[in-house]
Formats: structure tokens, sequence, C-alpha cells
């Protein structure tokens, strides 16, 4: 868990050295009075981001808090859960999408909710269920979704900033020798898609973690894998409409169904009894290989909310020896 921390602070302090450097330059460079506005406007967007943002993610999936009489199974799993992690218990909500996914979101660790879609319910049994809700259960202790928003910001700090330079500033020094204004702007873009691609191993770190995390809390790594080749399986026969609706929330999936497609033809091949399910012995029968990913597959992978599939059940094989 320390190495977490660890590298989500050395990201954070290097998303945050490149705003201060881009802002420091185009302070000295061009004095540009109103420039902090923007930079402060960002950081306002940011705080209502955090204000509203449960309410927003409540809004988008969908979610209704439900009580223990409601769904004492699920109930009682995730108060085992939390009690195991030494954390609040979470509020219990369903998301009324029929993708088959869990999510967990909230400011704190004690504002913290932890949702299953309807199209979860019926698929997975309880040992995989407890799994997936002990990822997400770790996602909350691990404090990584106040992270993902404090570093989301910065590219979009970037973003605005070379909006800003590019097309709308000053045009006597957008159309002098030195064009500084415009250096500036396609600097500023330049930085926006490194960072944003930081951000976005954030993302895939914190997933691998999470993994680690439902493990420590006593969940087996074959049941963790097995949930997770079901929610691939269930996302992939999902029609195509049903995943654009749930595109710019993916981020906070279990799994990128927008994958699940690809996913499901790379874990279908560890499922050699063809039973659904991915025992421990076919679990193990990854342990000591390496996984080759082509090309296209790491191209796409650096730019995904999630670590590639089978890197992911690889690990997963690591930590059940």
């Amino acid at each position: 868990m320390f190495s977490l921390k660890l590298r989500m602070f050395l990201l954070t302090a290097v998303l945050f050295a490149v705003v201060y450097a881009i802002v420091s330059m185009v302070s000295y460079k061009l004095g540009i009075s109103n420039f902090y506005f923007y930079l402060g406007l960002s950081f306002a967007i940011m705080l209502i981001q955090y204000m509203l943002g449960p309410k927003i993610v409540e809004w988008t999936m969908r979610v209704k808090y439900i009580k223990e009489s409601e769904n004492p199974r699920l109930h009682q799993m995730v108060r085992v859960l939390a009690t195991t992690a030494g954390i609040p218990v979470p509020r219990i909500g369903i998301a009324d999408i029929a993708i088959p996914n869990a999510f967990a979101f909230g400011r704190s660790i004690k504002d913290g909710r932890i949702c299953v879609t309807s199209g979860i319910m019926s698929l997975l049994n309880d040992e995989e269920m407890r799994a997936v809700l002990g990822h997400e259960m770790s996602h909350i202790k691990n404090r990584d979704v106040l992270t993902m928003t404090l570093l989301s910001v910065i590219p979009m700090i970037l973003y605005r900033i070379a909006w800003q330079f590019l097309f709308y500033g000053n045009r006597r020094d957008r159309n002098s020798s030195s064009g500084g204004t415009a250096m500036i702007g396609l600097a500023a873009f330049l930085f926006y898609f490194i960072t944003n691609l930081l951000v976005l191993y954030a993302s895939r770190i914190r997933e691998y973690f999470a993994d680690k995390g439902s493990i420590d809390l006593g969940n087996r790594p074959a049941a963790m894998a097995s949930a997770l080749y079901k929610l691939v399986y269930g996302s992939a026969r999902m029609p195509k409409d049903a995943i654009k609706n749930v595109e710019g929330m993916k981020a906070f999936f279990a799994n990128d169904p927008s994958r699940a497609t690809s996913d499901f033809k790379d874990l279908s091949r560890l499922d050699l009894d063809r039973s659904g399910t991915i025992s421990p012995d076919e679990l193990a029968q990854l342990t000591g290989k390496n996984v080759k990913l082509g090309f296209g597959d790491k191209v796409f992978e650096l730019m995904s909310t999630h670590p590639n599939m089978l890197k992911r059940i690889k690990r997963l094989s690591e930590w059940g020896r």
C-alpha cells in the first residue's frame, strides 16, 4: 500500500510541477494579467467536481440506495468487508444499468459509497461478488478516488492554457516573429497530452492495487479472476448503445466495458474446461509465464483507464501462489 501512496504522491508532485512551470513561464515571458483567472477557474471547477461529484455519479448511473431489508446478502458482504478493512461501512446502492459491473465513489472514507449494477446481481456467485466488492472497498480504503479527482484537473488546466494561447492569445504577440504566444500554446498542448497519459497511468495502477486489496481482505485470486471473466462476458453481450451510454463513467468500473469483446477472447483461452469460470488450477497456468502484448494492445493500454486484462489476471495468478 505504501507503494501505491508513493506513486500517487510522485505523480501528483510531477503533474503540479508541470503546471507551476507553465504558469511561471507564461507570467515571466508575457506578463499576462488575466492568466491566473483561468488557473483559478480550473481549481474552482475541481472544487465543484469534488463537492458535486457524488451527485453527478448518482444521477448518471441512476443509483438507488437500498436498506438492509431490501438486500440482506449484499449488505452483509459489504459490512464484513468494511469491518475487515477497518473503515466505516459505505452506503450501498444499485445502479439501474444492465451492464454487469460495480463501482465505488465518494469524497472520503467516511463518505464512501459502493454500488453494483442491476446486471451483475444474477451473474456472479457469492464468492465472486465478495471479490468484486472487496475490490471496490479497496478503492475507498486507498483514497484513490479523491486522488484521481485532484490529478484529473491538471490536464484540464493545461488544455485551457493551450486553447487560450493558441486561439485567443494576443494578436500582436501571435503575429510577431518570436511567436511567443503560439509556442506557449503548443507547449501547453504537449504537456496536456503527456499529463493525460500520466493520469491514465495512475488510473491503471490503482486497479492493480484494488485487486490486491481484495485479496488482502480474504478473497481468493481465482474468485477475482472468475468475476472479471464473467463481467467481461456479460459486457460483451451488451448492445453497443448500452456501452456508449456509460463511456464517460467507465473509469469508475471494475473493468472497461468497451474492451469486453477483446478481453473475452483473451480470457476464454484460460477457461480450459469451458465452465465459464477460471479455477485455481487454470489460474495457476499463468504463473511463471510471460504475457506478451502486441504493439496495438500496448498502445491501447497506454490510452486506457484500466490495465490490459490478461496482464491483470497474470498478476492475480502471482498473488495466488
